[in-house]
C-alpha cells in the first residue's frame, strides 16, 4: 500500500511520464503479434513494431492536448493499417488518445471524434481488406472506438461524482463548523450577560453598603473614614467598568425579558409548569438540607435544567422528566432523566447544549456529565459546588 501511494504521488508531479506509460504496453503487444504466424512463432516484423512505437510518440502530452494528440495518432494508425493490412493489431496508440480525449474533454468532443475514428478504423480495414463495412472483423474496430470512449465517459463521470460528493462533504463540514462556533459563541455571550447580571448585583450592594458606612461612621478616625470613603470610590469605578465592557454584549433589540431578574432554583416550579404546559411532564424533588449558595451557582443550576428539559422536549421524544436537587455538604448535585425513545438519544453528550452546561458549570468550578441512562432514556448530571454566600451587612 505504502509503495502504491509513493508511486502515485510521484507521477503526479511527472506528467510527462505517466502519460507516456501507457505506450509501454503497447509496443510490446505490438511485437508479440507481429511474431505469431498462422502456425508458429517467428522473428517481429520491426518495421510495424518501429511505425508504432513512432505512432505513441505523441502520447507523452496527451493530458495537455488531448485533441490533437488524438488526430495525430489515429492518423499514424490508419497509415500503418494501410500499409500492413495483413497487421492485425488495432491502433492501440490511437484508442488511448479517445481514452484520454473522453476523460479530459467535453462529451460532445469525445463522441464526436470517436465516431469518426469507428468509421475511419473500420472503412480502413474493410479497404484493405476487401471485407464489407460491416464484416465482423471491420465492427471489432468499430466497437474498440467505441469501447475506448465509453470507458473514458465513465472515468470521468465516476471523477466528477467524487468531486461533487467531496465538495458537498466539505460544505457541509465547514457549515456545520461555523454553526457549531455560532452557537457557542451564543452560549457564552448568554453566560456572559449572567454573569454580568449577577456581578453586578452583588457590587451594587457593596457599593450602597460602603455609602452607608461613609456617612455613619463620620466620628472614626480619618484614616477608617478615609479607607471607607477609598471602598465607595473603587467599588463605583469597578462597577462602571464593568457595565462599559460587558454590557456591550447587550444588543439595543433586546426584549425587555432579557433584563428579567435573575432565575434562582425556587423558580424550577415555575419552570416545570411552563413544560407540562406543553405535554411533557415534568417532577421536581429535593432532597438533603439547602446550603447557602451564591447566586452563580444558583443560576448554573437553573440553566442546566433549563437546557436539559428543553433537549429532551425537542429531541428525545419523551413524555416524562424528572429532576433532582441533592443538597449535600459541599456539593450540589442536580439530575435530569428523562424516558426518551432508544433511538432517539443523543449519543454520549457531544451536543451544543451539552457544550454549553459544560462551560456554565466550569465556570462556577462543577463538572457535568451527560450520557443513556442506566434504564433508559437519557441522563444529565451536575455537581456544582457549594460555598457559603456572603453574609449579608
Amino acid at each position: 500500500m505504502d509503495v502504491r501511494m509513493v508511486w502515485r504521488r510521484w507521477l503526479a508531479g511527472h506528467d510527462r511520464v505517466r502519460d507516456a506509460l501507457p505506450a509501454v504496453p503497447v509496443v510490446v503487444v505490438a511485437t508479440a503479434t507481429t511474431a505469431v504466424g498462422e502456425s508458429s512463432w517467428h522473428e517481429p516484423r520491426w518495421q510495424a513494431v518501429a511505425w508504432t512505437a513512432v505512432s505513441c510518440l505523441p502520447l507523452v502530452v496527451r493530458s495537455r492536448w488531448p485533441l490533437v494528440v488524438t488526430v495525430v495518432t489515429l492518423a499514424a494508425g490508419l497509415a500503418l493499417m494501410a500499409w500492413a493490412p495483413d497487421l492485425a493489431l488495432v491502433p492501440a496508440a490511437g484508442l488511448v488518445a479517445l481514452y484520454t480525449l473522453a476523460v479530459l474533454g467535453s462529451r460532445r468532443t469525445a463522441w464526436t471524434a470517436c465516431l469518426l475514428a469507428s468509421v475511419a478504423l473500420a472503412g480502413v480495414h474493410a479497404a484493405t481488406h476487401a471485407e464489407s463495412l460491416v464484416a465482423g472483423s471491420a465492427l471489432l474496430r468499430f466497437d474498440f472506438a467505441i469501447a475506448a470512449t465509453a470507458l473514458g465517459r465513465a472515468v470521468r463521470n465516476r471523477r466528477d461524482h467524487l468531486a461533487r460528493a467531496r465538495e458537498r462533504a466539505e460544505r457541509a463540514e465547514s457549515m456545520q463548523e461555523e454553526e457549531a462556533r455560532r452557537r457557542v459563541t451564543e452560549e457564552r455571550v448568554r453566560i456572559a450577560r449572567d454573569l454580568h447580571d449577577v456581578v453586578a448585583h452583588h457590587v451594587t450592594l457593596v457599593n450602597a453598603q460602603a455609602g452607608v458606612a461613609h456617612h455613619l461612621l463620620r466620628a472614626d478616625p480619618d484614616r477608617a473614614f478615609e479607607a471607607l470613603a477609598h471602598i465607595k470610590e473603587n467599588s463605583r469605578a469597578a462597577l462602571d467598568e464593568l457595565r462599559a465592557t460587558v454590557g456591550l454584549l447587550r444588543q439595543p433589540d433586546d426584549a425587555p425579558g432579557t433584563r428579567a431578574p435573575i432565575p434562582r432554583l425556587a423558580d424550577l416550579d415555575r419552570l416545570a409548569d411552563g413544560f407540562r404546559a406543553s405535554g411533557l411532564s415534568v417532577e421536581v424533588t429535593r432532597t438533603g438540607v439547602p446550603a447557602p449558595q451564591t447566586a452563580a451557582t444558583e443560576l448554573t443550576a437553573y440553566r442546566i435544567v433549563q437546557e436539559a428539559l428543553t433537549n429532551t422536549h425537542k429531541h428525545a421524544g419523551a413524555t416524562r422528566a424528572a429532576v433532582l436537587l441533592a443538597y449535600g455538604p459541599h456539593a450540589l448535585r442536580v439530575t435530569v432523566t428523562d424516558d426518551g425513545r432508544p433511538g432517539a438519544v443523543r449519543g454520549a453528550g457531544t451536543g451544543h447544549g451539552l457544550i454549553g452546561m459544560r462551560e456554565r458549570a466550569t465556570a462556577v468550578g462543577g463538572t457535568v456529565s451527560a450520557g443513556p441512562g442506566p434504564e433508559g432514556g437519557f441522563r444529565v448530571v451536575a455537581d456544582l459546588p457549594l460555598p457559603l454566600a456572603p453574609a449579608s451587612v
